[in-house]
């Protein structure tokens, strides 16, 4: 074909589109106006960049067409898929938060024809910008079976979906529709059946009464593993390079910490509640001995809970060329008391177990650092505090020292009646945070226009965040299944 002849083609086919894109036209000038309109319904729309009802349904209307074959509405849907996705970017460019984002599970009927486009086209439709997939969960993952070097089952594992691509469809469609796709998955939770396995017992994370957390957690299905495994931790990069591979926008990280047991369980108050009891993490405990005396008043300390002075003058007799006792962070100032060595050693284990967690995420983040995509982590706020005198609660999570270079995803999921213990929240994360560059978004739970139970709207809580944290540019809602629990049903057990 000539250049003449292309150019001709190409000026035809351009337009007959303005033609197809003129209802679509018609629709967005709809949104434009009802923005400049002062009526209160109107202005919460725009005020969230939600698209109208009658915007919506045209849509939706267009889509199931299309599924049923008719080409020109496929045209269409697909034009107005793209006017939607500029206009939530303008929108999202003017309106705060310049991110709203939600958190969602795909299931496998979403592979079917139509399936994913319906779910994505409801979060554009509810004004979001990006969204947050969930990858690893429940002891499986969001990879095809056919394509799958991890070693947890995929989500889609039937005949029919064994070469789905639910994630890289989700990247895919997302971005078609303006829409960032952040990956997001369990961490240091492996899942129940990972934890049924024989061949796996050596890799999960043990307290010193020889529990695993199945046995504490209260739902019976949190099992976590020992950060220091090498085994689980090959298992795991193994996972998020194969993740990477898909090229999302970010990914996330949650299950950050240990397991958090009811009642006294919830509290570390002593060396036993600990969850260092993997051989993996007590040999590396172990070698945190900078000599003989050191390592052996740390291997009594974990075996009884405690040091006598016996066991003291015993390490000091049988290596008597060595004048102390040390081990890594020691102050050997504070002399070789009975209790300031005890106290010495609590301070160690403690240490042990939060650099476990740290040293974990910095191994997950790893090939995300390697193919340049965002990282963020997800953590409770009150997940690392004292309690009491020596205690510390059971997750340990040392949120306070992760990468700056991450995002932070403060979980502000407290209910008080109020936004007081939300807005509290966002602000011990933000006080804490070493410096104005940490990227700071919080993770916010329950619904559009109504409470829940004592727990504002979503509207309520953005509003007390935006006027007394206004550092805050970004923010997302747990979950998609929570706003939408009739088409998370439908989708989960394919009845469309």
């Amino acid at each position: 074909m000539t250049l003449a002849r292309k150019q001709l083609s190409q000026t035809i086919k351009m337009k007959h589109r303005t033609r197809r894109l003129l209802s679509s036209f018609i629709a967005i000038g709809s949104i434009t106006s009802q923005m400049a309109i002062a009526h209160p319904v109107a202005a919460q729309t725009a005020a969230y960049c939600q698209l109208p009802a009658n915007t919506a349904k045209q849509k939706d209307d267009l889509r199931q067409a299309a599924l049923n074959g008719n080409s020109e509405a496929q045209e269409r849907y697909e034009d107005l898929i793209e006017e939607h996705g500029d206009w939530l970017r303008q929108c999202r460019d003017r309106v705060w938060p310049k991110t709203q984002a939600i958190w969602l599970r795909l299931y496998p009927c979403d592979a079917r024809p139509g399936a994913m486009d319906a779910v994505l086209d409801r979060i554009v439709n509810k004004g979001y910008n990006q969204i947050h997939v969930e990858v690893f969960y429940d002891a499986r993952v969001l990879l095809p079976a056919n394509d799958n070097p991890t070693t947890w089952p995929s989500v889609a594992r039937t005949p029919e979906t064994r070469d789905a691509d639910l994630l890289a469809m989700a990247i895919e469609k997302g971005r078609d529709r303006g829409l960032k796709v952040y990956a997001w998955a369990f961490t240091m939770n492996f899942g129940y059946a990972y934890a049924q396995r024989p061949d796996r017992q050596q890799v999960l994370a043990r307290n010193g009464k020889g529990q695993n957390s199945l046995s504490v957690v209260h739902d019976g299905s949190q099992a976590f593993i020992d950060p220091y495994n090498p085994q689980a931790r090959n298992e795991y990069y193994q996972m998020v390079q194969s993740v990477a591979q898909r090229r999302p926008d970010g990914m996330l990280f949650d299950y950050i910490r240990y397991p958090r047991g009811t009642g006294n369980a919830s509290v570390a108050a002593k060396v036993q509640d600990l969850w260092i009891y993997g051989e993996a993490s007590l040999q590396t405990l172990y070698q945190r001995g900078l000599n003989n005396q050191g390592r052996a008043l740390i291997q009594s300390f974990v075996r009884k809970g405690s040091v006598s002075a016996s066991d003291i003058e015993t390490a000091q007799r049988r290596y008597p060329q060595e004048r102390t006792p040390n081990w890594q962070g020691r102050n050997l100032s504070s002399g070789n008391s009975r209790g300031a060595i005890q106290s010495q050693l609590w301070n160690l284990a403690v240490a042990h177990a939060a650099q476990g967690v740290i040293d974990f995420l910095s191994l997950a983040t790893r090939p995300l650092e390697q193919a340049n995509i965002p990282a963020g982590a997800v953590f409770f706020p009150d997940a690392n505090q004292a309690v009491g005198q020596q205690g510390y609660d059971s997750r340990l999570q040392p949120w306070d020292r992760f990468p700056t270079s991450l995002e932070w995803h403060p979980m502000a999921y407290a209910v008080c009646g109020n936004t007081n213990c939300i807005v509290d929240l966002v602000q011990q994360a933000v006080r804490q945070a070493p410096n104005q560059q940490v990227k700071i978004i919080p993770a916010l739970a329950g619904y559009w226009g109504r409470r829940d139970g004592k727990r504002p709207s979503l509207e309520e809580q953005m509003a007390a965040i935006r006027q007394q944290v206004p550092r805050i540019n970004a923010v997302s809602h747990f979950a998609y299944s929570w706003q939408e629990p009739k088409d998370d049903s439908q989708r989960r057990s394919c009845r469309f």
